[in-house]
């Protein structure tokens, strides 16, 4: 028992060591689990023969992986996909396999092997792709949901792999593995001996049963576990839905994370989806990167010294095949930008299914037990290079395209505007669209060439341009217009912008938007007549519904809110003045702190008085009293 405490200590604490190491210097958390592994399995030796057994478990994480992406797809969406998912993830694998299949085909080498080798390398790591998506902000992407349409398909596509890979089995290999494989097979599967015909009506009549259950009968049992109000009996039950879906899938052939996927999908419209993700999401987490930890303990590094050059070759060889095709489907399937590279670099590795699919070989009579092992370094060699991939993206492709983006002409702007809005992202647009509701003309500016397009695709007409050009703002009627609107995302070039608007036209007054108390500041030094911090107003409204939500009466709410504006007014001259007073490059000074926590009793102050004291009982009402209907002698006066 006490070698098991240690082993999951060592697992753990590589872990808690290596991934924020990796996160902190931008490599992300799969090279970080990946490092560990490689540190404490080839490298020192603290873990060893268990790597493969907790391996097997590990990849339990990757069906949990399948189960969540399936909760975020409804059957509609998933539909809209089939284009991509046939078309895009079908060529990938054939073209795929075929390219690498040729090339040790031109070697000599049997035509069984190596086709066994292209179909293998034409899979990639749903579990590193999909986790780093998720981790760099990139699965809402178009170039993300291609990748997951081919990804999805890769994982339908080991289901035939498995059934196609035996018939290639080479007699020469010797049959000595062939019996224990086949013993295996009958231990775990409940359809090993079924003929063709009844082994696809047991996986058809399966399919449609985990399809009808999870409709059915899903939600009356999740509403009977939820009504117990004992949250650890709600996980257990999310656990026992993937797990018996998994199982189910491996009795009776299929792969566990397809079946877990389906079963995603059909649970997506449930009103316990969010709940379901809340319980599987840290159990997914972990057994990710035990996972991917024990992809690098396995890492034989005599293999891998032995085959240095050739190891290296494949590997190099199998990732530009892919990228090449890849980027070349991407580009028939009209992918754009960044989003070709996105696509290509992402799935040039080998995926975990290969080192499946590679023991399945051996155990076939299809690859030697050497040549396996070998591959099998590929396989984790590639993976291992993927996060390098991504940082390439990242750090290469992805400034390329934005700047291409940016470094078109600016627009001819034909027409001049009472307003001149510099900015149209999320502030900009509702600021535009209130005043040309109003018939206010307005010329509305962006450096951001897609945020202009997808005005223009909107109805909304606006201009490709930088807004500190004196030329466009000259242009678009900056002499003679009324107002300047200031909106653009970035803080420093908001200040310098209205500082050169104010310096060069004076009689222009300009309105700003800040993102917080110091930037506003900074915009009032700069000279902005008018500056609203853009969370304000809506955290004012929100925390005063919340209030009436309590139960104060509406027309006190908005009298507190009054008092806590004019308060925080007040309060906010004060603080502007201290700020302006300390030394350049400090926030506030130390007495700033201690006049705001003064401010703040204030408002504390006002909120607890009673506005019965100074106002009409009738006055708590948004109507006035019936005629003739007077609480105080007040009221009947003013009456």
């Amino acid at each position: 028992m006490t070698e098991y405490f240690i082993q999951a200590f060592i697992y753990l604490l590589a872990a808690v060591i290596a991934v924020p190491l990796a996160k902190r210097f931008g490599l992300g958390s799969v090279l970080g689990y990946l490092i560990a592994g490689v540190v404490i399995g080839p490298m020192t030796g603290l873990v060893g023969d268990e790597t493969a057994t907790i391996q097997h478990f590990a990849e339990f994480g990757v069906v949990m992986m399948l189960f969540l992406v399936g909760l975020e797809l409804e059957p509609q969406v998933l539909w809209q996909m089939r284009s991509r998912l046939l078309g895009l993830g079908g060529l990938q694998v054939v073209l795929t396999a075929l390219l690498i299949m040729a090339i040790p085909l031109a070697f000599g080498l049997s035509w069984k092997m190596t086709l066994t080798v292209g179909l293998i390398f034409s899979l990639s790591s749903t579990a590193i792709v999909l986790q780093t998506f998720s981790e760099k902000g990139l699965s809402k992407t178009d170039g993300a949901k291609s990748a997951f349409s081919i990804l999805l398909f890769q994982d339908i596509a080991v289901i035939p792999m498995l059934a196609f890979i035996p018939m290639l089995a080479i007699t020469e290999l010797g049959s000595v593995a062939a019996p224990a494989a086949d013993s295996a097979h009958d231990t775990f599967t409940l359809v090993g001996h079924l003929p063709g015909w009844l082994y696809a009506v047991v996986v058809i009549a399966s399919i449609a049963g985990l399809i009808l259950a999870g409709h059915f009968l899903s939600r009356p049992l999740f509403r009977y576990i939820a009504e117990t109000g004992v949250r650890e009996i709600f996980v257990a039950c999310a656990l026992l839905l993937v797990v018996g879906i998994a199982t189910l899938m491996s009795l009776i052939g299929l792969s566990p994370a397809l079946g877990t996927f389906l079963a995603g999908v059909v649970l997506a419209n449930s009103e316990f989806r969010h709940e379901l993700e809340t319980n599987i999401e840290p159990f997914k987490g972990l057994l990710l990167g035990l996972f991917f930890i024990t992809v690098g303990a396995g890492v034989n590094f005599s293999v891998l010294i032995d085959h240095l050059g050739l190891i290296v070759g494949i590997t190099l060889g199998v990732i530009a095949v892919k990228v090449l095709v890849l980027y070349g489907l991407a580009t028939l399937f009209r992918a754009k930008g960044s989003d070709r590279w996105l696509i290509a670099l992402s799935l040039a590795q080998a995926g975990e299914f290969g080192f499946v699919l590679l023991s399945f070989t051996v155990q076939q009579n299809v690859l030697e037990a050497s040549l396996a092992q070998m591959l099998q370094m590929v396989v984790a060699l590639s993976m291992f290079l993927t996060p390098v991939l991504f940082i390439i993206f990242e750090k290469v492709i992805l400034p390329r395209y934005e700047v291409k983006s940016n470094s078109r002409e600016a627009d001819h702007i034909d027409e001049q505007g009472q307003v001149i809005i510099a900015g149209i992202g999320r502030f900009g647009q509702i600021v535009n669209r209130l005043l040309t509701a109003n018939g206010v003309s307005t010329v509305v500016l962006d450096h951001e060439a897609s945020q202009v397009d997808n005005m223009r695709a909107l109805g909304i007409k606006s201009y490709f341009g930088d807004a500190t050009r004196s030329d466009l703002l000259h242009t678009a009627g900056i002499d003679s217009a009324a107002l300047f609107v200031v909106a653009i995302d970035n803080k420093e070039e908001a200040v310098s912008l209205v500082r050169s608007v104010k310096a060069n036209y004076p009689q222009v007054k300009v309105l700003a938007r800040a993102f917080d108390r110091v930037h506003m500041y900074q915009l009032r030094l700069a000279g902005a007549d008018f500056i609203r911090v853009e969370t304000y107003l809506s955290a004012l409204e929100l925390g005063g519904q919340a209030l009436i939500d309590l139960g104060f009466h509406p027309f006190e709410v908005e009298s507190k809110k009054g008092s806590f504006r004019k308060i925080d007014a007040a309060a906010s001259d004060v603080l502007y003045e201290e700020w302006r007073s300390v030394s350049e490059g400090e926030r506030f000074g130390t007495n700033a702190y201690q006049l705001f926590k003064e401010f703040e009793e204030k408002i504390a102050t006002e909120m607890r008085g009673d506005r019965a004291d100074r106002h009409a009982d009738s006055e708590r009402s948004w109507m006035p009293p019936p005629k003739g209907c007077y609480t105080t002698e007040l009221d009947k006066t003013q009456g």
